[in-house]
């Protein structure tokens, strides 16, 4: 195997956002005449531009719908829709789109290191830093990389050397890269998500399902998914590559699973159907709710799949901690807990949130990215204890907890101000009692009143310790 050359090829980058300037500087300094288009013309990214046409890039903003005379390819960024009118020019001209994981798989040679990659609707982060932290405590050289933040071209071109990586791949980095072969791979839950990019919840399958394509050891399902199995029995794969099914429960031959507070392995032991391998305890988990252990069984999983030990799993499981806002206790106050999952942007997400708690008062609401919240408050609502809605879309959430909670006490707060957070807590204090727990769970995006979760989470905890150091930190 030998990169791919790209030396005088002409080449149109879509977007100039981190993975887009990665790709153009990279392809650049390959030989390649690029340019870059962007719909948008800011100051900031008039900014951006400077340094790459100073390095000979051509950077083309606030027309992104005409393709550049002579393209030989097109490297798109992540978020551009398939409909795109750039890709239409390109198809009609006989012009490949691809991703920039795409671009990082071909530039791949004799001395990359293979890939253990992650995709799913929720989970992907967690779930690759776990990996990458068993992968450390295995001793091995690896990175967690991808969507998770990092460039993968500027991993895959550095000078650094790995053993293997962790890679975190979304279904729009998926849709773009129709090479790519992992050494071992998982799909860890499938929920509707992104379907007006993808058109219909068939097509977002199908771009998760190309994560399998070509695995040589493992493919790891979800067993409490069907659909995830489904994808890997669609999958055309290496001869011998094996599925591997992960559970909360007691695992059958080829899975791992859960069997009284113990992690175990029935995939990657000798003689699977009599023996079980232990790998670590529920409590080694942090947090222990019910979908962070499924995130540990899969990174288990794929460490196995590469030849990692158990004492390894274990030790790279107790040393890892998760990104914030993530079921992040932030503090108890008058036997109240207060937990911020401001990450929960989906109802796939917040679903699995409530489920890791018994009495809570639920602060949700945000920009609902047309999804719809009667499954979330009917599985919900034996939990519920009362619940503050906050955001554009509240009104949807109030409709479902009318329709299957309604003697849920619901706080409706119609304000967007920067106070609203520090509200929604005070209210949420009120309804809740000792032994409950306040969660922020929004199970809708944040761009209504938040730049993005982060603030809303930092929101979230700044109001919880003004809540704690008393009412007159509360004005």
């Amino acid at each position: 195997m030998s990169r791919v050359s790209f030396n005088g090829k002409h080449i149109t980058v879509a977007g100039l956002g981190v993975s887009g300037v990665s790709a153009a500087r990279a392809l650049a300094g390959l030989g390649a005449r690029v340019t870059v288009v962007d719909g948008g013309d800011s100051a900031a990214l008039r900014e951006r531009a400077v340094p790459l046409e100073a390095a000979g890039i051509t950077v083309r903003l606030g027309d992104a719908d005409a393709l550049p005379e002579g393209t030989d390819l097109v490297v798109t960024s992540p978020g551009w829709k398939p409909d795109s009118p750039l890709f239409a020019a390109a198809a009609a001209a006989g012009v490949d789109v691809v991703g920039d994981v795409e671009i990082a798989w071909q530039l791949r040679d004799e001395t990359s290191a293979p890939w253990l990659a992650v995709t799913g609707t929720n989970g992907k982060t967690t779930t690759v830093q776990m990996l990458a932290s068993i992968l450390e405590a295995a001793g091995l050289r690896t990175a967690a990389i991808g969507n998770i933040g990092t460039p993968i071209i500027d991993v895959v071109l550095g000078e650094q050397q790995y053993d293997v990586l962790a890679v975190e791949l979304s279904s729009y980095q998926l849709h773009w890269a129709p090479s790519l072969r992992a050494h071992s791979a998982a799909v860890l839950n499938l929920a509707p998500d992104h379907l007006d990019w993808h058109g219909s919840m068939e097509a977002y399958a199908a771009d998760k399902g190309r994560i399998y394509e070509g695995n040589r050891i493992a493919c790891v399902y979800n067993v409490e998914d069907p659909a995830t199995e489904h994808l890997v029995m669609e999958a055309d794969v290496e001869e011998g590559c094996r599925a591997i099914g992960f559970t909360l429960g007691a695992p059958g031959p080829s899975m791992v699973g859960v069997v009284d507070g113990l992690l175990v392995d029935r995939a990657f032991v000798p003689d699977r159907h009599k023996n079980a391998q232990e790998l670590a305890e529920v409590s080694d988990i942090k947090p222990a709710a019910p979908h962070n252990i499924a995130n540990a069984l899969a990174a288990a999983a794929l460490a196995r799949a590469f030849g990692v030990e158990p004492a390894a799993v274990r030790a790279g499981l107790r040393a890892f901690r998760p990104d914030a806002h993530r079921i992040a206790h932030v503090a108890d106050v008058d036997g109240v807990a207060y937990v911020d999952d401001s990450k929960a942007t989906n109802t796939h997400a917040a679903q699995a949130s409530l489920a890791a708690y018994g009495s809570i008062v639920w602060i949700a609401g945000g920009l609902a990215k047309g999804a719809t919240f009667d499954e979330l408050v009917a599985a919900s609502a034996k939990r519920l204890r009362g619940a503050v809605l906050i955001g554009a879309d509240r009104a949807l959430i109030r409709e479902a907890l009318a329709r299957h909670a309604p003697d849920v006490p619901v706080v409706d707060l119609d304000r967007t101000d920067t106070g609203a957070m520090a509200a929604a807590v005070r209210e949420a204090a009120r309804l809740a009692g000792p032994g409950d727990t306040v969660l922020l769970a929004p199970a809708c995006a944040s761009m209504d009143m938040f730049t993005n979760y982060n603030k809303r989470g930092v929101a979230f905890a700044e109001a919880v310790r003004d809540l704690a150091a008393g009412p007159g930190a509360q004005e």
